[in-house]
């Protein structure tokens, strides 16, 4: 009696055409139907089951969130669009090394940050697989680059803001300098998001404390009451990205011949410039991060012995001599020359605006457009 229910219950499907109907794989599909193998998956994702794969898969911490939270608002028409039927946001955190990101040396902070992309992106990837297996719909945006540069600079690139996620999912809370501090791990993590079409038994809690404690910037884009200048910190630390490669072009397009162009662009700027475009491009300044002591697994070297920890830590940045990339007349400008006078400060469009007139002679020296 059950059976004859169920079988009225279904939903009538059109006959199929009869080559397709015909078609190996079509009656292999069929064949499976009303069996075992053709069972649904739960309509809820069991939440330690859901840790466990993250876990596994390589991320050090995990939390999901409801699209449906007040604070993901904003991110409910990207998430949809970019899986529709989305209702569950999954945030990981993957650490980073610390005294890596610390170095003054930007090619071990650079190899630092991109190792650990590759491997929370592949932890995505692997999670994503693995709900897709389990008969979910599933998908794992970038953790950052490469994203949609096509929109850029109109709208924002990236198709889910994991830090606004991460927070809303409990992983960590945002600190001074505009980045996730995860309550163990502090500042030196990254971030990647699943999104999936079910809803999970249990979701994180937002923390209810902000462990950030001190912040560091060598364009002064964190200050002191807690105010963030995003374009002085996109202009100098995004250098060698989306809208510092434009000004550089801009500043080659500018030139009048290769003298002239080596009298604006050093050396040392050229081959830099080489590497982020053949390599993985690199950050100019990840300072923020590399001084932050936030995190219990962080936090004790620094209550120990302040001192020290200032100077193995933030006076190595801070007395490296680097160039530091402003916008003319900006507050940035005149912080990085009056807080590090030994650093050549030099004033770029940042590709955000079209560059002024070619400059004076006399200004090359510090100009680059």
């Amino acid at each position: 009696m059950t059976a004859a229910r169920d079988a009225e219950d279904r939903p009538t499907r059109p006959p199929l055409p009869t080559r397709l109907a015909a078609h190996p794989s079509v009656q292999a599909v069929l064949a499976r139907r009303g069996t075992d193998a053709a069972v649904s998956p739960p309509a809820v994702i069991d939440a330690q089951w859901l840790r466990e794969l993250c876990l596994a898969a390589g991320a050090d911490d995990v939390a999901a969130v409801s699209l449906d939270h007040p604070d993901l608002a904003g991110e409910r028409a990207y998430a949809q669009s970019a899986l529709p039927g989305t209702r569950t946001l999954i945030a990981m955190a993957v650490r980073m090394n610390r005294d890596n990101c610390r170095s003054p040396a930007r090619s071990v902070a650079n190899q630092e940050f991109h190792q650990t992309d590759e491997q929370a992106n592949h932890a995505a990837r692997s999670v994503t697989r693995a709900l897709q297996d389990a008969g979910y719909r599933a998908l794992n945006p970038s953790v950052g680059f490469p994203q949609e540069m096509d929109r850029f600079p109109r709208e924002r690139i990236w198709v889910v803001a994991h830090k606004t996620v991460a927070v809303a999912a409990g992983l960590g809370v945002m600190g001074l300098h505009r980045n996730v501090i995860h309550p163990k791990f502090g500042s030196f993590i990254l971030l990647v998001t699943v999104l999936v079409d079910a809803e999970v038994s249990a979701y994180g809690q937002p923390l209810d404390y902000n462990p950030c404690i001190v912040a560091a910037c060598p364009v002064g884009a964190i200050a002191k009451d807690g105010a963030f200048d995003a374009l002085a910190c996109t202009t100098h630390n995004y250098r060698e990205f989306m809208s510092g490669f434009t000004d550089w072009a801009q500043t080659v397009a500018d030139s009048e011949d290769a003298a002239d162009y080596r009298s604006r662009v050093s050396d040392s700027e050229n081959a830099s410039m080489w590497q982020s475009l053949s390599s993985p491009p690199g950050y100019k300044s990840g300072y923020c991060v590399a001084v932050c002591p936030a995190g219990e697994d962080v936090l004790g070297p620094y209550l120990d012995d302040r001192r020290t920890f200032m100077d193995t830590v933030l006076r190595p940045l801070q007395d490296k001599k680097e160039a530091l990339y402003v916008l003319p007349g900006s507050h940035a400008q005149e912080y990085a020359r009056r807080r590090f006078p030994h650093k050549p400060v030099k004033e770029v469009t940042g590709g955000w605006h079209p560059p002024s007139k070619r400059s004076t002679s006399g200004d090359r020296e510090t100009r680059t457009s």
